[in-house]
This record gives C-alpha cells, sequence and structure tokens, in this order.
C-alpha cells in the first residue's frame, strides 16, 4: 500500500486519503459533536415532558377513567368520559367547518389564481393567521357568537367552540392543499383538458385524486393541533360536568366538557384526586395527538411510495 502511495505521489497524483490529524478533519469532527449536543438540547424537552406524563398520567389510567364522569370538588372517584367525547365532538365540528373551506381555498389558489393579486393577499392572510395566538380566535367566536347569542339564543355551545377551532385549522389545510395541488404535474391537467374535460371535472377526477394524500396528511395535522387547543375553548365551548345529550339538537348547542379544559380546571384545584385526573387527562390527550402525528406521517409516506 505504500509502494502504491508512493508510486501515485511521483506520477504527480495528490494524495487524497483521509487524515485525521488535519485542522480541518479535527474541526469538522468537533462541530460534529456540537451539533449533535444541540440537537439533543433540543429534543430534551420534549423527551422530559412526554416522560413526566406518562409518569404522572399514565399510572392512574383504569377503566373508570374512560367510563365515568368528573366527581364534585372534593370528592374521589370518577372519571373524564365526558371530555374524551366532548373533544371529538368539537374536532369534529372544526374539521367539518374547516375541510371544505380550507380545501376549496387551496383549489382556488393552486388552479384558477395561481399568480393573481387575489392569490397573494389570500397566501399572505394565511401566514398572517398561521401566526395568530389562538386565544384571538377564542376572544373573536366570544365577541361575534357567543355574547351576541346568535345560534338560536345560546351562548356558550360545542358548536361555537368547533367554529373556534376551525379558524386554527384553516391556514394549514388552506396551505397543505395549495402546495399539495402544486406537486401534480400539469401534463395530467393538459391531457384531460385535450380529451375535453372541463377545469371542474379535471380538478375533480384528476388533479384532487393525484394529491389526496398530501391534502389528508395537512388535514390530520390541522385536526391534531387544534384537539390540543384550551385557550379558545374557555371563551366558547365553557365546561360541563355532565353527558351531552348529542342526539338532540340541544347537545351542541349547549356547554360541553373537554380534555384540554378539565386539565386546566383540575389542575389549579386544591384537591390531590382531581390533580391526579387531571394529569391522566394530560396523558390521553397527549396519546391522542400522538397517534394524529403519527398518522399523518404515515400518509406522508404512503405518498412518497
Amino acid at each position: 500500500m505504500t509502494s502504491l502511495y508512493s508510486n501515485r505521489a511521483s506520477e504527480g497524483i495528490p494524495d487524497l486519503s483521509y487524515k485525521p490529524s488535519l485542522a480541518r478533519n479535527v474541526g469538522s469532527r468537533v462541530l460534529t459533536v456540537i451539533a449533535g449536543i444541540f440537537s439533543a438540547v433540543a429534543v430534551l424537552p420534549l423527551i422530559l415532558v412526554l416522560g413526566y406524563v406518562i409518569v404522572k398520567g399514565g399510572s392512574k389510567i383504569s377503566l373508570a377513567l374512560f367510563t365515568e364522569l368528573p366527581p364534585p370538588p372534593g370528592l374521589d372517584g370518577g372519571g373524564i368520559a365526558n371530555a374524551i367525547v366532548g373533544t371529538i365532538v368539537v374536532t369534529v365540528i372544526a374539521a367539518l367547518i374547516a375541510i371544505p373551506i380550507g380545501v376549496g381555498g387551496g383549489i382556488y389558489l393552486a388552479e384558477y389564481s395561481r399568480s393573481g393579486w387575489f392569490a397573494q393577499f389570500i397566501r399572505f392572510g394565511t401566514n398572517v393567521l398561521s401566526g395568530v395566538p389562538s386565544i384571538i380566535a377564542g376572544v373573536f367566536i366570544y365577541g361575534t357568537i357567543v355574547t351576541s347569542r346568535v345560534l338560536f339564543g345560546n351562548a356558550y355551545s360545542a358548536l361555537a367552540g368547533g367554529m373556534a377551532l376551525s379558524i386554527l385549522m384553516l391556514p394549514t389545510v388552506i396551505k397543505t392543499t395549495d402546495e399539495g395541488l402544486k406537486l401534480v404535474s400539469d401534463d395530467l391537467r393538459q391531457a384531460a383538458l385535450g380529451v375535453g374535460a372541463s377545469r371542474f371535472v379535471t380538478i375533480v377526477r384528476i388533479t384532487l385524486p393525484t394529491a389526496f394524500t398530501p391534502i389528508a396528511t395537512g388535514v390530520v395535522l390541522a385536526i391534531a393541533r387544534a384537539a390540543g387547543e384550551t385557550a379558545p375553548l374557555i371563551f366558547t365551548a365553557l365546561f360541563s360536568p355532565f353527558w351531552s345529550d348529542l342526539l338532540s339538537t340541544d347537545g351542541i348547542f349547549a356547554p360541553i366538557a373537554t380534555l384540554s379544559v378539565l386539565i386546566y380546571n383540575f389542575a389549579i384545584m386544591p384537591y390531590e384526586f382531581h390533580n391526579e385526573l387531571a394529569w391522566s387527562a394530560s396523558f390521553v390527550l397527549v396519546v391522542m395527538i400522538l397517534g394524529l402525528n403519527l398518522f399523518s406521517r404515515w400518509l406522508a409516506r404512503f405518498a412518497a411510495k
């Protein structure tokens, strides 16, 4: 091997073998270690939070937690069943409002007005809305829907909570739909138009099915974000210690319990059992949001295949 290197050097070929002692290689290793440390520090808070929630809340998981109502202040026993159902109901209401509007807005931006001034305005507004604190959405719905009692004379309600969460979902749904449709090749659109299909038929039968997976991924991420919000629901859905009558029309027009508000209410109570319920609810909520995020990652990998 040495003779080979000497022959290459005699022929004027530079020695390109790796030399650990060179200053640039030493500096590269040092920077790699520093980058690894910073990455570990960035992930450490997530690990600590998840670990603490699992230790504090996971140990209190039981069948009663998922089947019984929260206990009155000062009493032991009970669960968070109505809050789990309420979280699902409010999130579904938000999804039913945000998904059609968001997907429709994304279709308009990607298919009808890609570079117009109005499209630029919508994209700018979407970026601004995605950075607005969630409590602002709650205050907005509180001022326009709750205090005015426009929902058939009702104030706090599950529907008002869903409307507040839908505002938070809209930017994500619009942007992912817009970007997902942009990934569709223009050759597919031109081919469909070339055989006589209208633009509407092309969008419904060609571009939307092709971009379904990235759009669905964005929708799942938006739902995951909305499911964990607290401030908007305090101003809109409030809280209820009872089961909501979802089989009647009054169910969505009345206050409803949600996991995030239950955590807030029980965490500040001076009763140990209610504090434990808050930790258990935190564990359940984290598992729900983690499951939605894992499902969105699975959709993204499915799209890449």
